[in-house]
């Protein structure tokens, strides 16, 4: 396989809380927040379904909501110098989201990074409430395992960063994987024992992905954040660095 390509998701990953729950709680209040998530954990719900549910409370024009929400969420302030190593390397980056991608533009290109490629859905931004217009006909909107296994099929090595239930099966077709200390994906993977990598910020991934020259990690199972193992995996496995040539 040739050089790294990186998908990224962006709710919960490259910000700090998920966009929805902070509109569905602004405009519905929390008890219909919780009533969304109803049938996630036993699978009697898709993450479509719940999605479209929670945009049906947002009732505002768009301008509004983009305007709420850069008040309210924050972005990973260390993952604009990890976008720009990327492109430092020539690595391509993508960002795949089960949300919507207006809102996903509005804060990349605050940061900078308007020209990282980003694939989710479109909205419709009635004032009697939104729908999501969804990109794949898959329970998660956007089918992020398709786009990362075609990637591989194309020959490139792949890294999935990712926090959600929606990145479960895109992180498991990856060769790399990149999950969020304390969230969804890190439950998952582990309860599994695939080997991931736990992080808490992009500054964790850019310093794991980008060894120094003549260093090569294999970071299996290790979690950055806390420094200690990710309890799936062995402790043998916890860290590999193989000198290359001087």
């Amino acid at each position: 396989m040739s050089a790294w390509t990186v998908f990224v998701d962006f709710d919960g990953t490259i910000t700090d809380v998920d966009t929805f729950d902070v509109l569905v709680r602004h405009f519905a209040g929390p008890q219909a927040w919780a009533q969304t998530e109803i049938g996630l954990d036993d699978g009697t719900t898709s993450l479509r379904d719940v999605l479209q549910r929670q945009a049906s409370y947002v009732r505002a024009p768009y301008d509004d909501v983009a305007a709420l929400l850069r008040r309210e969420v924050t972005v990973d302030p260390s993952f604009a110098p990890f976008v720009a190593e990327c492109r430092l390397r020539r690595i391509p980056i993508t960002v795949l989201s089960s949300g919507i991608a207006p809102i996903v533009a509005d804060r990349l290109a605050r940061i900078g990074c308007g020209d990282v490629p980003i694939i989710a859905n479109d909205v419709d931004t009635r004032l009697t409430g939104w729908t999501i217009r969804f990109r794949d006909a898959v329970g998660n909107g956007t089918d992020k395992a398709a786009i990362v296994r075609t990637a591989r099929a194309a020959g490139r090595a792949t890294v999935f960063v990712g926090d959600g239930r929606s990145d479960y099966a895109a992180a498991l077709e990856a060769d790399r994987r990149f999950a969020k200390s304390g969230h969804n994906l890190q439950r998952f993977l582990s309860a599994r024992g695939s080997a991931y990598e736990a992080f808490a910020s992009f500054a964790d991934v850019r310093a794991a992905l980008f060894a120094p020259p003549g260093v090569t990690t294999e970071c299996t199972g290790y979690d950055l954040a806390t420094s200690r193992l990710a309890r799936s995996c062995p402790e043998d496995m916890s860290l590999r660095i193989a000198i290359g040539d001087p």
